[in-house]
């Protein structure tokens, strides 16, 4: 571990071990416990889930920023959510890794300085998305009921 992660040693550990401690033999890809506890229906999703929750308790009491736990939590539930997906999200866990995108923003809040504020507008922007994701789907879902409906 090299300096920047001095502040949070045990978070860093963590992380690496549910994102990157294993290595496929031959290539520089690396995974870690996260995608292999997902392979266990649900008590391996919530295990993955309860850690990373932790890890962004731990952070936010030691003074995260509003933003940044915001930012941290949209990672957490993209993560949670894909991954809950059969084969799809056992797939996503081995390239999307929540924790060690967490430890890389909070390295830039704490270093760089970055991710400062309420992070209001991003609450604004994701509900807004969602709005419009679940408007779509609705839409694709009464498109699909009127086609079977007229097709009987």
């Amino acid at each position: 571990m090299n300096n920047s992660n001095n502040k949070f040693p045990f978070l860093s550990k963590i992380s690496y071990l549910m994102d990157e401690q294993f290595r496929f033999p031959g290539t520089k890809f690396r995974f870690g416990l996260d995608p292999i506890l997902n392979l266990i229906p649900i008590a391996g999703d919530m295990a993955g889930l309860v850690i990373s929750a932790g890890m962004l308790l731990a952070m936010a009491k030691k003074g995260a920023s509003n933003k940044l736990v915001v930012l941290m939590s949209l990672n957490i539930l993209l993560d949670a959510t894909i991954g809950a997906i059969p084969i799809v999200g056992q797939i996503f866990d081995f390239f999307f890794k929540a924790n060690s995108r967490n430890i890389a923003l909070m390295k830039a809040h704490y270093l760089e300085g970055k991710h400062q504020g309420s992070g209001k507008n991003i609450i604004v922007v994701v509900i807004i998305v969602l709005v419009i994701v679940l408007a779509l789907l609705f839409y694709g879902l009464y498109q699909l009921a009127t086609w079977l409906w007229t097709s009987i």
